[in-house]
């Protein structure tokens, strides 16, 4: 069975505040148990961190951001200096000061181990601690909780190779139970009820020994390039037509050599055929060697060498 308890009581954190303090304080301390699983709002944490500052929140998005991936009208999703993919960076105007802003905490990881450390130091309990932020989820409408932060929690449980109940071998299950976590506290919490802190318990095979603090939130982030939506479709456009090399790894990586010449010939109708480890383009216009250019670019590949009437293309990563 897992029972999730949101304590009341919490009063407003502040800069330079203790959150062990005030999470013992609210949970009464000896109330919490091995195997338990704590969970904090960045925004608690933010604000405990001086993390509020007097400033434009556009100006703050532009700081915080450290690549775009796409932008609609006034909004923008961005990859944060976190690594992690959020509206606006993760940049907060709600519950602070007008003319503030609340930005994610400096290292969330970091300050998950530091909490787990000290409710283990206090009370002598073996939790795990989770970091959590609001976001939004691609193809779905509304937000949930993530956790941005994590230690002593395994974040992913793998399923790959067990074999479920008709025998059929998993491939690719890896439930995210820190998210899962994390949404299933805020669902505890609510958004205005102004409790900060979430007790899960009966997930205690997640939690890892004393000790052990795991590979943190950063564990749940894919890797640049590996990820099928690295930018939003307008963005990918513009992006593949400008043809910048720091643009190039949210493509990924390359396609094989046959599938670009069947691409290239498909847009274009030129002559296109594997030559060696490159593909070979006979372009017949200027229009049709624009195109293969930047087709090429969008499926990993760059231009090699360019004659007036045909161009050899290989794997950007070479």
């Amino acid at each position: 069975m897992i029972s999730i308890w949101a304590p009341d009581g919490v009063g407003e954190v502040r800069r330079g505040d203790d959150l062990a303090t005030h999470l013992l304080a609210a949970t009464s301390g000896d109330a919490l148990a091995d195997g338990d699983v704590v969970c904090v709002t960045s925004k608690v944490v933010s604000k405990a961190e001086g993390r509020v500052l007097a400033g434009d929140r556009a100006d703050a998005i532009v700081r915080e951001t450290r690549r775009l991936v796409a932008r609609r009208g006034p909004l923008s999703i961005v990859v944060n200096r976190l690594g992690l993919t959020m509206a606006a960076a993760g940049v907060d105007v709600s519950n602070v000061e007008p003319g503030h802003v609340l930005l994610l905490p400096e290292d969330p990881d970091r300050t998950a181990r530091v909490l787990r450390t000290a409710v283990a130091e206090r009370v002598g309990a073996n939790v795990a601690v989770l970091v959590t932020d609001t976001a939004g989820r691609a193809w779905r409408e509304g937000q949930t909780d993530i956790a941005i932060g994590a230690a002593g929690l395994r974040v992913l449980e793998d399923h790959i190779g067990r074999t479920d109940p008709y025998g059929n071998v998993l491939a690719v299950t890896a439930p995210a139970v820190a998210d899962e976590l994390a949404g299933a506290a805020e669902l505890a919490a609510g958004k205005l009820g102004r409790r900060p802190f979430v007790v899960v318990r009966g997930r205690a095979d997640l939690v890892l020994p004393s000790g052990e603090d795991g590979p943190g939130a950063a564990g749940l982030l894919r890797p640049e390039g590996d990820d099928l939506f690295g930018l939003g479709s307008r963005q990918a456009v513009l992006t593949a037509l400008e043809g910048a090399d720091d643009g190039r790894r949210a493509f990924g990586h390359p396609v094989e050599a046959a599938e670009l010449c069947a691409i290239v010939t498909s847009l274009t109708g030129a002559e296109a055929a594997v030559d060696g480890d490159a593909v070979s383009v006979v372009s017949r216009g200027a229009r049709e060697r624009w195109v293969a250019e930047v087709a090429a670019y969008a499926h990993g590949w760059r231009v090699a060498h360019a004659e007036p009437a045909r161009i050899l293309l290989r794997p950007s990563t070479r």
